[in-house]
């Protein structure tokens, strides 16, 4: 969670709540959530929303909408799959008198009027909103640093995480294509995009399911558990796994040079926060493109907090756009108040309809309320501001 002050652009929350916890007990978020918005009298709230919903209040979202948004089998939401966690979590946002009023969800990359239809081709997953919110960071920060307008911004941002790798092209500000998830290049954890072959094969004899998307990508292989052995070591092996994860970012960022001329690409996530591993990925971009492009700056995206993640600083810097704040033009060149449509709309493969249908249940909600872990995180200062 990270927010700030419009006025005086201090700090005002800066937290991170371990992921597992999260899935295990949403309340808690809601809870600290609900104390930072009385005690910094938050004016709006910007929550991640899973695949992406329509922006909205949180009060107007459907349960439908929220289904679609963290869609999973009935199987393996029987199984208690980590995405439920989110589920949970949106729900009781929408339920809560104190943040539905003040509390927006958001769209993922393939609700944007600013992708064209045929990029989004059989596409789910071109950039959730999480990843969004990383591009509206990438986009200030870019346009701050070089005095440009929002219009005049052209880059590439890259978020490389500990399951997935993602690839957003941003064209005069706007968000125009993405390749993220299962539909790009094997991740650390996540294989990525998947031989058509492959699936067809494992389909005939075993159920595909949601943890399988987590497997199979550059971490396995490498030497050890990749949930156990430090990622810091995963990089400094330079072994034929983390040769896969940089060749694999770098192709995902020059698979999007058809789709802008980028200034710059912005590289965040978990192993950006390793060190080398940014001037690694420069090399093998930079070396990729040798004698088509010249010098293009791969830089790490700079955050103001100590804690909270990129997309946390982005989901502020959209809220106070929202709330009509100093980012407000950037919210409307970015054009978030005119996206639309279900995840499902460009499925050419399957009946969308059908695929509708099957996932729209609210399966799975059923919060316990815990204490805050002791791996929980936080540091703020006070104001009025934004939150995510």
């Amino acid at each position: 969670m990270f927010g700030f002050d419009d006025e005086t652009n201090e700090v005002i929350a800066d937290e991170s709540i371990p992921r597992d916890y999260m899935v295990r007990d949403p309340g808690a978020v809601l809870r600290r959530l609900k104390e930072i918005v009385r005690e910094k009298g938050v004016d709006t709230v910007v929550a991640s929303s899973g695949y992406g919903i329509p922006l909205k209040l949180a009060r107007e979202a459907s349960d439908e909408e929220i289904a679609l948004a963290t869609f999973i089998s009935a199987e393996d939401a029987a199984k208690g799959h980590r995405i439920l966690g989110l589920r949970r979590l949106l729900k009781m946002i929408k339920e809560e008198p104190e943040l539905r009023d003040i509390t927006y969800f958001t769209p993922g990359v393939v609700q944007l009027p600013t992708v064209p239809a045929y990029r989004k081709l059989n596409r789910v997953d071109m950039g959730t909103s999480d990843k969004v919110y990383s591009a509206a960071l990438a986009i200030a920060r870019h346009a701050e640093a070089f005095n440009l307008s929002y219009n005049d911004v052209n880059l590439i941002v890259v978020e490389v995480g500990f399951a997935y790798t993602s690839a957003m092209a941003v064209s005069s500000g706007q968000l125009v294509d993405g390749v993220a998830g299962t539909a790009g290049f094997p991740g650390y954890l996540g294989s990525g995009c998947v031989d058509g072959e492959v699936a067809y094969a494992i389909s005939n004899v075993s159920r595909i399911t949601k943890e399988m998307l987590f497997a199979g990508g550059a971490a396995y292989l490498g030497q050890g558990n990749p949930f156990t052995r430090p990622v810091e070591d995963f990089v400094s092996s330079g072994g034929d796994g983390y040769r896969a994860l940089i060749e694999s970012a770098a192709k995902d960022v020059m698979s999007l040079l058809v789709s802008t001329r980028p200034q710059a690409v912005y590289v965040s996530g978990r192993f950006s926060r390793v060190e080398g591993f940014v001037d690694d990925l420069g090399r093998a971009i930079n070396g990729g493109l040798q004698g088509l492009w010249t010098g293009l700056r791969v830089v790490k995206l700079r955050t103001s907090g100590r804690v909270a993640k990129e997309a946390a600083e982005g989901a502020a810097v959209i809220a106070n756009g929202l709330a009509g704040g100093r980012y407000r033009k950037l919210v409307d060149v970015m054009r978030l108040r005119e996206s639309s449509g279900s995840i499902f709309d460009y499925v050419t493969m399957f009946d969308r309809e059908e695929l509708r249908r099957a996932y729209s249940r609210l399966l799975g909600v059923d919060p316990e309320p815990r204490a805050m872990p002791e791996g929980y995180q936080q540091s703020y200062g006070s104001g009025k501001g934004t939150q995510q």
